[in-house]
């Protein structure tokens, strides 16, 4: 007979598995890529505004840089676009019947409108223009549309040059007026940017959206008053009277008509929407900080998938 097999050993029970995520707080362990609450957010941008700054001019210095004129394309872009326009619009179309000092009311408008058109752009690009950046290191993402709509608004300074030029040479005057052209493209920045980073999300998610916003900006521009009065439309009286109050109260056409107040004679209030400035206040606002918070809350997914 054969003698018993010695007793198996039972190994204890385990015990209970570790709570991993109470074990990485403790530690100081947090989420890779985590979006962070909206104030720490806030501090991170501030600290890091001179990558902003250097980012922002490396890319206006850069962008013409292959071209035999440089940087003179700053201002002939926006010129070649205007005398495009005047010869089609105010020549062939004869759009400037109605419009005093047709000249600087059309520059004006190409100028004003070309850096929202050019910040939206930008926008529409951020993200998923600079992946390889998004995915090697970490840093608020909304630094990337705020740095592409700072080189939009340093752009702008050279069109103001070349806009300056323009009017004195029509033979208007700089006056005290012309000091309300600051708030007045201060708030169609911030209006510019909460749109370029509300494009920047969506953008990041649907790359081929990049492909229709020109088309889009293209019909916006034909809406906004750029080559023509809305105020004159409006009051003859051909259009809606929705249609009519939803082209004056077009927030691309509230800031090219405030910029025209500021700088021509000729452009006066009575041509001007009523409570225009609340009405370019209440834009801004609302398209910076909508866009802002939109923005961040898809912070974790950037340069993911």
């Amino acid at each position: 007979m054969a003698p018993p097999s010695p007793p198996v050993a039972i190994p204890p029970p385990a015990e209970p598995a570790t709570d991993l995520r109470a074990l990485a707080l403790r530690h100081g362990l947090t989420v890779s890529g985590a979006r962070p609450p909206l104030p720490r957010y806030l501090r991170q941008l501030w600290a890091r505004r001179h990558f902003i700054t250097a980012f922002a001019t490396a890319k206006l210095t850069a962008q013409y840089s292959q071209a035999r004129l440089g940087q003179l394309w700053q201002l002939a872009n926006p010129l070649l676009n205007a005398a495009v326009y005047y010869l089609i619009f105010g020549v062939l179309m004869d759009t400037r019947h109605g419009v005093a000092d047709f000249v600087p009311f059309l520059v004006t408008g190409v100028f004003v409108w070309s850096f929202t058109a050019g910040t939206i752009t930008a926008g529409t690009r951020a993200i998923s223009g600079n992946l390889g950046l998004v995915r090697a290191l970490h840093f608020p993402r909304a630094s990337l549309p705020l740095a592409l709509a700072l080189q939009q608004l340093q752009q702008l300074g050279f069109s103001l040059a070349a806009l300056a030029v323009i009017l004195l040479g029509c033979g208007i005057t700089p006056g005290p007026s012309w000091l309300l052209a600051v708030p007045a493209l201060a708030l169609q920045a911030l209006f510019s940017t909460g749109v370029a980073m509300a494009m920047a999300r969506l953008a990041a998610r649907t790359p081929d959206l990049a492909q229709l916003v020109p088309f889009a900006l293209r019909t916006w521009m034909y809406a906004s008053g750029v080559m023509w009065s809305v105020k004159h439309v409006v009051a003859e009286g051909h259009i809606p009277h929705l249609a009519g109050l939803a082209l004056e109260l077009n927030p691309a056409a509230v800031y090219i008509d405030l910029v025209r107040f500021a700088l021509i004679d000729s452009f006066t209030s009575a041509q001007l929407p009523p409570h225009v400035w609340a009405v370019a206040a209440g834009w801004a606002v609302l398209a910076a900080v909508g866009g802002f918070v939109w923005f961040w809350r898809a912070e974790e997914v950037y340069g993911r998938g």
